[in-house]
């Protein structure tokens, strides 16, 4: 019998689960094992491979994972009250004045006047120029070149398919997860070393407390584009206007393109930048990606923007924004109607106003936090510019720390490591929960910790 397109009755699989082991808490990502299973049964297969790039993944996206580690809590312990502060997703409702712009579009979409259906793949100009206005003032970004989407996370995506598999990567080591994924995925990444837990192809700049958590440029070899994020996730930390000069001009000097992700810049409150494009020069080396996300709690109504400058350019002199602009044109259909008329009253004054409102309630919330781990004689960073805090545990594995946690305190954290080999020693808290919630976890952490 033929192997490929025909069913076999007896076929063997190569299945990959976590062995039986002493220590539950051990690292997922990296102590999968093959394990062959016999099935005797009809199963058909095409004659498809399987996306190469796919197979060099990991095991699992990291916040899945922790919905299932939190999962398997939960059937072993059904009455456990779960304080969730790992995933980053907001907890505070959306104020009032936004979900009404919503609500009436919703209405109108139902009559003849204000029906609407396909609008511009870019985004609604209005909205485009009220992004501007608000966040890119006197920074010299028109309108035109700000493309409003569905969330940041699905731009990286498209970027990196505007980017291609033939570009050299850098990401800050730790870093969100998506910047690494979505390299793999395009081809871009090389083979996974086990031994680092690195991809071969991809510079992983070291950003971690001694360093300021800004990488020494000149020692970074040369790449095509460099994923950055500040405010960081996960470490918290807001990149300083110097530090950025220098991010940009080392991005001059070696001709390469930084993607600049600033999704938590509204939670800045010292000063630091919260825009790249506030730094001379930026607009000929950046793009940047941001979100509605955080700042306005739409993570489940999804609206972001990214904005590619007029003067970015290829080596041969062609404009990014073109090829920018296809990419939307052909894999996207534009933001939903209804998130884009609740960007706008977001971008209002009362709207904007209720936002600062929430975000304070949240950084109080980190405050919180912070005092209670602190409390115990732990380190802890961020916190300050941003929603998250990074909490040093020395010399242990952070998937022990956090199913130690989750054991002894019922409160899901995010392992460190889950970002990047330089996560190791670290859990991410989030600071995203109501205040009862926040204040019961610091109250269960002085106690069990």
């Amino acid at each position: 019998m033929k192997a490929g397109g025909l069913s076999w009755w007896i076929r063997c699989f190569v299945c990959f689960q976590e062995p039986p082991r002493k220590n539950s808490a051990a690292n997922p990502q990296t102590e999968m094992v093959p394990v062959v299973y016999l099935v005797t049964q009809s199963i058909h297969c095409s004659n498809v491979p399987r996306n190469v790039n796919l197979e060099k993944l990991r095991s699992g996206y990291l916040f899945p994972e922790i919905s299932r580690h939190e999962t398997e809590h939960l059937q072993k312990n059904p009455d456990a009250r779960l304080i969730r502060l790992g995933i980053g997703d907001t907890t505070q409702p959306i104020p009032d004045t936004i979900t009404q712009a919503m609500a009436e579009h919703v209405r109108g979409l139902s009559t003849i006047q204000g029906y609407r259906g396909y609008g511009a793949e870019q985004g609604n100009m209005e909205l485009r120029k009220a992004i501007a206005g608000k966040f890119y003032q006197d920074m010299g970004i028109k309108a035109n070149e700000i493309f409003v989407s569905d969330g940041a996370q699905c731009d990286i995506s498209r970027l990196q398919l505007l980017l291609g598999p033939n570009v050299t990567v850098a990401v800050q080591d730790p870093s969100f997860p998506a910047y690494i994924d979505s390299s793999v995925i395009v081809g871009q990444a090389g083979e996974l070393e086990e031994k680092t837990g690195k991809y071969r192809n991809i510079i992983y700049m070291n950003c971690g407390p001694e360093n300021n958590f800004f990488p020494d440029v000149s020692t970074i070899p040369r790449t095509d584009v460099i994923f950055f994020c500040s405010p960081n996730n996960p470490t918290g930390h807001a990149a300083s206007r110097e530090q950025l000069k220098q991010l940009v001009e080392f991005a001059k000097a070696n001709g390469l393109i930084i993607v600049y992700d600033s999704a938590y810049a509204t939670y800045i409150r010292d000063g630091s930048p919260r825009s790249i494009f506030e730094i001379p020069g930026a607009q000929e080396v950046a793009i940047e990606v941001s979100s509605f996300s955080k700042f306005a709690g739409f993570t489940g109504v999804r609206l972001g923007w990214t904005v590619v400058p007029e003067d970015l350019r290829y080596s041969n002199g062609f404009p990014v924004i073109k090829d920018f602009n296809r990419i939307v044109c052909t894999c996207f259909n534009g933001a939903s109607n209804i998130a884009q008329a609740g960007g706008l009253a977001c971008l209002s004054t009362d709207g904007y106003q209720a936002l600062r409102n929430v975000i304070d309630y949240y950084m109080e919330n980190a405050k919180i936090l912070v005092d209670g781990f602190e409390s115990l004689g732990l380190k802890v960073y961020g916190g300050k510019n941003a929603p998250y805090m990074w909490v040093h545990f020395p010399g242990l594995s952070s998937w022990n720390v956090f199913s130690e946690i989750l054991k002894k305190t019922n409160i899901v954290t995010v392992p460190g490591r889950g970002f990047g080999p330089a996560g190791e020693e670290y859990i991410r808290i989030s600071a995203f929960g109501p205040r009862q919630q926040i204040l019961e976890a610091s109250r269960r952490l002085k106690f069990y910790l």
